[in-house]
């Protein structure tokens, strides 16, 4: 059995706030919910922020992209929202690399079989590795994406990825001092809970 900082997929009853360079904040919290007191969290899974790395380098974006934030002046609002556009569009359009893609069907492969319903619908929710910090509050700058079947599921994934650069994130980092290559994003996929 892999480490868990190698792993793909880890289960959101493994997760605990130690995890949070691997699953984000978001998800170790659901974890330390479910595991320390027994939460009743919906069953899930999260797509490790190791898989966003692999999906960024195994696709050349991670050049692409810091060129573009190398280069831009956040100050300059019309700039900001070009760059910030320009890289979820390129995000958005490269398709997952097979051997990432397989990982990920498995897992919702897997959760549909926990939750007896082979179609089960998802919440797909971002979860950076920099939320939920002492210093600085990511919250609510990343993408959510509700009543998600398998069909839509890389897309979505590959919409929480992008979402990592939206233009009030990219701007959030620099005002903040973090460095854009140092956050990284997990992707939580939980099943639906209807309202």
């Amino acid at each position: 059995m892999p480490a868990k900082s190698e792993a793909g997929i880890l289960w959101i009853e493994e997760l605990r706030k130690e995890d949070i360079p691997l699953v984000g904040g978001k998800n170790a919290n659901l974890g330390e919910l479910h595991g320390a007191i027994g939460a009743p969290v919906p069953p899930g899974f999260c797509i490790t922020a190791k898989i966003y790395r692999d999906f960024m380098e195994e696709a050349g974006l991670d050049q692409k992209v810091n060129q573009i934030l190398e280069e831009l002046d956040t100050s300059n609002l019309s700039a900001l929202l070009q760059a910030s556009e320009e890289i979820r569009e390129m995000i958005e359009k490269t398709s997952i690399p097979e051997t990432l893609t397989s990982i990920i069907v498995e897992a919702y492969a897997e959760l549909a079989k926990r939750c007896g319903k082979p179609d089960v619908l998802v919440a797909v929710r971002s979860s950076a590795t920099a939320e939920d910090l002492p210093d600085a509050s990511f919250a609510g700058q990343q993408d959510t994406f509700l009543n998600v079947g398998p069909e839509d599921l890389p897309e979505k994934v590959r919409a929480c990825w992008s979402s990592l650069f939206t233009s009030r994130a990219i701007a959030y980092r620099e005002e903040k001092g973090f460095r854009h290559q140092d956050v990284l994003l997990s992707v939580g996929v939980m099943e639906m809970v209807q309202a």
